[in-house]
């Protein structure tokens, strides 16, 4: 490289929001309905939203009621080329579309099923596109598997840090010592164990971990959700993550009326287990009848907010560090070209260093000050904690919705409009490079799963003919 070249690449390295990831952002704001174009909106102005893969292991050995897969999705082998060239030929159109960095799920049927030199490899794909992968997973392994996937055949760590999301709920058949869980609780012995994997990761090999709960809400278990809540939040879990069942992928999975669960429901069961209001006006993603989120502090059981609704110098933090640095990532970099990139940023806005002091301050504060917060660090009690709620759509609605967005009309019928309104805000996109698209998450366990996974089930049938005969 000359050195014109190599001073360009430092220059664009540590400006604090890249031109592509500003360009990326723009297009995604610019394409937002109305409706959500509000203050508090995340996408466009702070991150293009997450990504996830498809058609790249549909495969599972749990069954769950409901499951998002179409009926064809067991019928189909796992295969590790195809697995890794999947995964590059969809984020290399990711990376060209929704610009430089990105958080991306590794998700398709149960990534455990992958052999853990593929595992390791579409890991390393992403990274190589700007993506910072989570593994989407039941969580039903053993700690081997996660040694082989994090360290190469030599012992050296293939990774930094990894993260993945554990789907743990009542209405999974087949975990190991839990075969037909008969209530919430009784998972919590493989909440802490999965969680335990990771603690003993870093101590064993300083591989640092970002860990998700993920669980599945119906009417059978939505009196369940506060204990839930209440056991994984004293576990090292970041996120804690949780989805109204919907009418979608394999229709002979529902048994029950989904309806009858809305996320309103779902976040006041989050709050009755958190002991206390979780505001999450604050900040906002896509259209506030799919996601519900909020992050901030855990310090002793008590949760304190990041950006409160109710605190007006909050509001106008929020807005005003937006405004300079939205866009700005902090992963995937070494720590002295993130040092140079935060320098910059505070260069050319001075003033947000007071801002950062305030929000800080006013954090420390509903966190119960400084003594109780140096308290919960020094007995290891404090950690930042995220609360999530994904809301899906029923694939009666979505079908007809997407089929009207692809012919750019817009529906008369109320329901169907308001997926349409939904749908052009969606945070969370798969990538299909074949037809330039970028495909909402329920169009495409609605619309296209089913046929994909036919074809995938002739193209890596579970059975191989033997060529000799």
């Amino acid at each position: 490289m000359t050195i014109t070249g190599f001073l360009t690449n430092l220059e664009l390295s540590t400006r604090p929001v890249h031109p592509e990831a500003r360009a990326a952002m723009d297009a995604r704001w610019a394409a937002l309905p109305e409706h959500v174009k509000t203050p508090n909106q995340l996408l466009g102005r702070s991150a293009v939203g997450c990504e996830g893969t498809h058609g790249v292991f549909p495969k599972c050995n749990l069954t769950c009621s409901p499951c998002y897969h179409s009926a064809d999705a067991n019928q189909v082998r796992i295969d590790g080329d195809h697995t890794v060239r999947e995964v590059q030929r969809q984020m290399e159109y990711l990376r060209l579309i929704r610009g430089p960095r990105a958080h991306a799920q590794l998700i398709g049927g149960e990534v455990s099923l992958l052999a853990p030199e593929d595992h390791a490899a579409a890991l390393a794909t992403m990274r190589a596109y700007g993506r910072e992968p989570m593994s989407m997973t039941h969580g039903d392994f053993d700690y081997e598997y996660l040694l082989a996937v994090v360290l190469g055949p030599d012992g050296e760590r293939r990774f930094d840090r990894v993260s993945f999301a554990a789907h743990f709920d009542s209405l999974m058949r087949g975990r190991r010592g839990a075969v037909r869980p008969r209530s919430e609780a009784e998972l919590d012995p493989f909440r802490r164990q999965f969680a335990q994997m990771f603690t003993d990761l870093r101590g064993d090999h300083g591989i640092d971990s970002y860990l998700a709960h993920n669980m599945t809400v119906t009417p059978s278990n939505l009196g369940e959700v506060a204990e839930v809540t209440r056991a994984v939040l004293s576990m090292p879990y970041d996120m804690l993550s949780f989805q109204p069942a919907a009418y979608i992928g394999d229709d002979r999975r529902w048994k029950e009326d989904f309806t009858s669960v809305g996320i309103d429901e779902v976040w006041q069961k989050i709050e009755e287990g958190a002991g206390q209001k979780i505001p999450w006006q604050g900040t906002q993603f896509g259209d506030p009848r799919c996601n519900r989120y909020t992050t901030g502090v855990l310090a002793h059981g008590r949760f304190a907010v990041l950006i409160d609704p109710e605190d007006p110098a909050d509001l106008t933090a929020r807005d005003t560090l937006l405004t300079h640095h939205g866009g700005m990532s902090f992963g995937g970099q070494n720590r002295g070209t993130l040092a140079v990139k935060v320098l910059r940023a505070l260069i050319l806005h001075p003033g947000d260093a007071r801002i950062l002091a305030g929000m800080g301050r006013r954090l420390i504060r509903r966190a119960g000050g400084i003594r109780a917060l140096w308290r919960a660090w020094r007995t290891q009690s404090v950690r930042i904690k995220t609360f999530v709620v994904h809301n899906f759509m029923d694939a009666e609605v979505v079908a007809p919705a997407w089929e009207l967005m692809l012919q750019g009309q817009t529906s008369d019928e109320p329901a169907v409009r308001e997926a349409q309104e939904r749908l052009g805000a969606c945070m969370y996109t798969m990538s299909h490079p074949e037809t330039g698209q970028l495909v909402p998450a329920c169009t495409q366990h609605s619309v296209l799963d089913p046929g994909a996974n036919a074809e995938l089930r002739r193209m890596l049938p579970l059975r191989v003919k033997d060529p000799t005969g």
